[in-house]
């Protein structure tokens, strides 16, 4: 009987596991990953979050020095994740992780330093976000340039992300990949939800269902989508409602105040963060999401994957994912006017809107499954680990086949 080389053991290091993009994310990947023979930890610098139960039934650890509540939880969330960095090495240190795998800007400049200090072979960084944040932080922008040199591969997960991280951040062409998000399409998409969930939020069968999943973030442009569903409320059905999905990160007195303003207020439900994401995208008729700045979303793929037609703005990757015409509109963020045109298109043409979200749920299911997305990451881990280079990789090299609308 032939011995098989172990895997060698991947740290990923992010922030926390609350709920978000990057994190459903990792909560996605990692026991996928664990169930392929990888051993996997995730290092939480700040806390460990909702999204981390149940993981090490999974195969999954998560490691974390501080522990909710308490003073620490008062502290800003920069020097929480600073105060961990003692804690990171001794891990490091501890696991001797063959692969050190960073997700969010402020785990990779505190991470990536550590990694190196600690000697592990195999250091990777991904992207997921455009870098528009780097003009508020301009130092922690000139230490990440400063970092990927020393980098074995750097991902990003769409392709203007990718772009800039070429063009604008000097990274060399051959140590950059591009690595799509996936979706479980199994969790989406259930007909037979629509009326119970529908029922517990005392909507009718008849009411218009507009969802938008993001954390009330001024980025993800709530206040455009509001002030667009105000001019195009002659072109709504009269019982339309929008439910914004995602935790209040401050804005949402604003926001309130604003729908109330507008005239909007009956009509706009803040449900805040919400684990059943699955049966509230199944009740709804329509997806939006207004942001003015993305990597490449969760929200946008899962919208597709539960057969909704997209309203999205184009930023990162979502006209990567919805090819406008086809599988909904993209439209140029900022604009309120344009999101109303947008949203009574959809809203007016119900037979167009059915075949756009069918055609959605297709291209999920040929292009951005999770399994894809899995076995993408183990082509890069390999690949890596085997000396080769990232933009050489088989998930960089399948670029051009995505221009193609699904």
């Amino acid at each position: 009987m032939t011995n098989l080389k172990p895997k060698p053991k991947i740290l990923f290091v992010t922030l926390s596991m609350a709920r978000g993009g990057t994190e459903g994310h990792l909560r996605e990947i990692a026991p996928r990953l664990a169930a392929r023979g990888w051993p996997v930890t995730i290092y939480c610098l700040i806390e460990s979050g909702p999204l981390a139960e149940g993981l090490s039934a999974l195969g999954v650890s998560v490691v974390t020095r501080s522990a909710r509540g308490g003073k620490a939880s008062r502290l800003p969330n920069a020097l929480r994740a600073a105060m961990s960095a003692p804690h990171l090495l001794a891990t490091l240190r501890r696991l001797r992780p063959g692969i050190v795998h960073f997700f969010l800007p402020a785990a990779y400049l505190i991470g990536a330093p550590l990694a190196l200090l600690a000697r592990v072979p195999v250091r990777i960084m991904s992207r997921r976000s455009q870098n528009d944040y780097q003009s508020a932080h301009p130092i922690a922008g000139r230490l990440e340039r400063k970092l990927h040199g020393r980098m074995s591969a750097i991902l990003g997960n769409s392709r203007r992300v990718v772009r800039e991280l070429i063009d604008e951040e000097n990274c060399r062409e051959a140590d950059v990949g591009l690595l799509y998000n996936g979706v479980t399409t199994e969790r989406f998409g259930d007909q037979h939800v629509r009326s119970e969930k529908r029922r517990e939020l005392g909507l009718d069968d008849g009411d218009y269902v507009i969802v938008t999943v993001a954390n009330l973030i001024p980025y993800k442009g709530h206040e455009d989508l509001l002030r667009g569903l105000a001019i195009a409320r002659a072109e709504l059905p009269p019982a339309w409602v929008l439910l914004c999905v995602g935790r209040d990160d401050g804005i949402g007195d604003k926001l309130q105040a604003l729908a109330t303003e507008l005239g909007l207020a009956a009509h706009v439900r803040f449900l805040g963060s919400h684990a059943g994401v699955p049966g509230l995208l199944s009740a709804a008729d329509m997806g939006v999401l207004a942001s003015h700045e993305e990597g490449f979303s969760n929200a946008v793929l899962e919208g597709m994957a539960a057969g909704l037609p997209m309203v999205v703005t184009d930023v990162g990757g979502n006209a990567e994912a919805v090819t406008d015409g086809v599988h909904g509109y993209v439209v140029p963020p900022r604009n309120p006017h344009e999101l109303a045109r947008a949203l009574g298109l959809i809203a007016s043409d119900t037979v167009r809107a059915q075949a756009m979200g069918a055609a959605g749920r297709r291209r999920i299911e040929e292009r951005f499954s999770m399994d894809a997305c899995v076995a993408a990451y183990e082509i890069v881990y390999n690949g890596v680990l085997a000396g080769a280079h990232a933009g050489t990789l088989a998930p960089v090299a399948e670029r051009p086949e995505l221009e193609t609308p699904g």
